[in-house]
């Protein structure tokens, strides 16, 4: 799973982390060992804040070592790079890969495995620039303008631990920032939005008469979008008039501009081809965004951080290859190593004996033939009970560990329960497994309806005694696209999740003791917070169990507690791999052994999966 993409070079695209990258790293390691900060060549600010990273005494958990790397890696690439030979050499390498691929942007990449921190990485850069430019106003090296751009609105949400004005700011509250630097960093200009945003708008509603209307005998479509100007200043109103802007991408692979296809190309089909131009329209939007506010206000730089800055199936490019713009690597294994993640191990047991190879190492092949496709027919009944029994030993199987888990949980006097996730293909599917293992009530003949209740005890939504529904779900229906694009939900997912909905908003009104806030929020909103609070006490989301996907849980839910994984979709790449892996490996505890044989150590948590390869 983790071979960090061997076998993917060829003589036009090379994979290759041992070259460039490693260069960049002895550079950065030899510069940090001068022992004489004059020596540095960095500003005294930047100075400063380096050895304040590197030796101050937090009072909590400190930066981790690859979070200050990949700090200094983007410090000496800015500051110390351009006075030595070698330095701007590696600089030639970064213009020329951004040339071939990014010619309107100048693009820096820092590959940072899940669950190491890229957020913190982000307070540091921002403190860094700003710092800087307050302290040299006639600097160009320095901006205190910043545009971070997130994958959707989970992360954007999480991301406003980065604005100074926050509560929970990450500049006071990790402390990394000198005390008498905060008031500096207080004066950075800070714009946090989802790509989605850069989608210009239509500013006129005009009905398809009327448009034919207005076309009138020219036949030329009225244009009734926003400019790109307008679009950014409804964006970015904060930067507008800022020049030397930094932007900086919250998992950059989302952002790319694909490659012209060649006749040698792969020729995808079904849902991989898809998969594959949904993901490409996504990629040009953004980074078409990122050129606009280039071509109208100015872009210094763009720092991209992600644990897998690959081009994706479809973009043109070899499948799984590392953004040439990558000067820093911190891999999932080197995470795992270092015990800042938990570690990932997939069960053993199968109690379907006989076949060669057991069949739950590849689940989804051995059962895709059986599972409904994309969408339920119309007047389709499909029977949850019918799943194929090879996917229920699977759930059954996975269950009865995270049964263990839950119970040492309890016994430990943990306040939340362990979150178990599973990720489908497609909405049939979701709701087929969301109804086996929580409950539904079957239509009879006579128009009436008998409960069903869920097979798996824990995640059951409904009262084994009296039938009603539980007044806090254990298991949560999502369709997280829907919800990281702002979009409305569609009918189909309404009805699917009326249920919850419901209860979640009379949950609000009992919370807060306002008749109306259930009213005032809308059910993707509702949903959204209910599955960003997924593991954190007295929260919408803390008595949450479990949680079927309909979409890709593959980023920016960043729920500590989960600690079971099930894959009922296809699994075909490493990336997929990684970033749903990634869901479950978020450590819950930081605390260091203070005593015995793991002094100084974190104690091992663990993540177990299925079909996540």
């Amino acid at each position: 799973m983790f071979d960090e993409g061997k076998g993917l070079s060829n003589k036009d695209q090379e994979y290759d982390p041992t070259s460039i990258i490693n260069e960049v790293r002895q550079s950065v390691d030899g510069w940090r060992r001068l022992p004489n900060p004059s020596q540095w060549q960095v500003t005294p600010e930047t100075a400063r804040l380096l050895q304040h990273w590197r030796h101050h005494k937090f009072s909590g958990v400190r930066p981790f070592f690859c979070q200050v790397e990949a700090a200094e890696t983007a410090i000496w690439l800015t500051e110390v790079a351009p006075h030595s030979k070698n330095g701007k050499r590696l600089l030639d390498h970064l213009s020329a890969a951004n040339k071939d691929a990014n010619p309107e942007l100048m693009r820096l990449a820092l590959k940072l495995a899940t669950g190491a921190g890229k957020t913190t990485v982000m307070a540091m850069l921002i403190a860094w620039q700003t710092v800087n430019a307050v302290r040299r106003p006639t600097s160009k090296m320095f901006t205190r303008g910043f545009l971070i751009c997130a994958p959707g609105l989970t992360i954007k949400d999480r991301l406003r631990v980065l604005q100074p004005s926050d509560p929970d700011s990450y500049y006071a509250s990790r402390e990394l920032v000198p005390n008498d630097m905060l008031d500096d960093v207080n004066r950075a200009k800070i714009v946090i939005t989802n790509y989605h945003a850069f989608k210009l708008r239509e500013r006129i509603e005009i009905s398809k008469g009327g448009r034919q209307l207005l076309k009138g005998r020219t036949g030329e479509e009225p244009v009734t979008t926003e400019t790109e100007g307008q679009m950014l200043q409804r964006v970015m109103p904060d930067l507008m008039g800022m020049k030397n802007i930094l932007a900086i991408n919250d998992e950059a692979h989302h952002c790319y501009r694909e490659k012209p296809k060649e006749a040698d190309d792969e020729e995808l089909k079904g849902d991989e081809k898809k998969e594959a131009e949904k993901n490409n329209e996504a990629a040009r939007l953004w980074i078409s965004g990122l050129e606009a506010v280039n071509r109208k206000l100015g872009l210094a730089r763009v720092m991209d951080l992600s644990a897998t800055p690959f081009f994706l199936r479809g973009s043109g490019y070899a499948e799984g290859t590392l953004f040439p713009w990558t000067m820093s690597d911190f891999s999932l294994m080197d995470a795992i190593e270092c015990g800042i993640v938990k570690l990932p191990r997939v069960p053993v047991a199968e109690n379907i004996p006989g076949n060669e190879m057991p069949m739950f190492r590849n689940l989804w092949e051995n059962i895709r033939k059986d599972m409904p496709k994309k969408g339920r027919g119309q007047g389709e009944e499909l029977d949850p009970l019918k799943l194929p029994v090879r996917l229920q030993t699977a759930l059954e199987a996975l269950y009865g560990h995270y049964k263990q888990t839950f119970k040492l949980w309890q016994d430990k006097g943990i306040k939340v329960p362990p979150c178990f996730i599973i990720v489908c293909q497609n909405t049939a599917i979701s709701k087929l497994v969301y109804d086996y293992i929580s409950g539904f009530h079957r239509k009879n003949g006579d128009g009436t309806t008998t409960l069903v209740n869920g097979r798996l005890p824990l995640f059951q939504n409904f009262d084994e005694t009296t039938g009603n529904p539980l007044p806090r779900p254990n298991t949560l229906l999502i369709d997280s696209e829907q919800l990281e694009a702002g979009d409305a939900l569609d009918d189909n997912f309404r009805s699917m999740a009326a249920d919850e909905i419901d209860r979640f908003k009379r949950d609000i009104v009992e919370r807060t003791g306002d008749a109306r806030a259930g009213d005032n929020i809308t059910d993707q909103e509702l949903l959204r917070e209910v599955m960003n609070t997924v593991g954190k006490p007295g929260q919408l989301g803390g008595s949450i169990r479990c949680v079927v996907s309909v979409s890709m849980l593959t980023e920016g839910w960043d729920a500590n507690t989960v600690t079971h994984v099930l894959g009922v979709r296809a699994f075909g790449t490493q990336l997929l791999c990684e970033q749903v892996i990634g869901r479950a490996l978020r450590r819950q505890s930081y605390e260091i052994n203070e005593d015995g044989p793991n002094q100084g150590l974190f104690n091992v948590e663990y993540a177990d999966d299925r079909e996540v390869r």
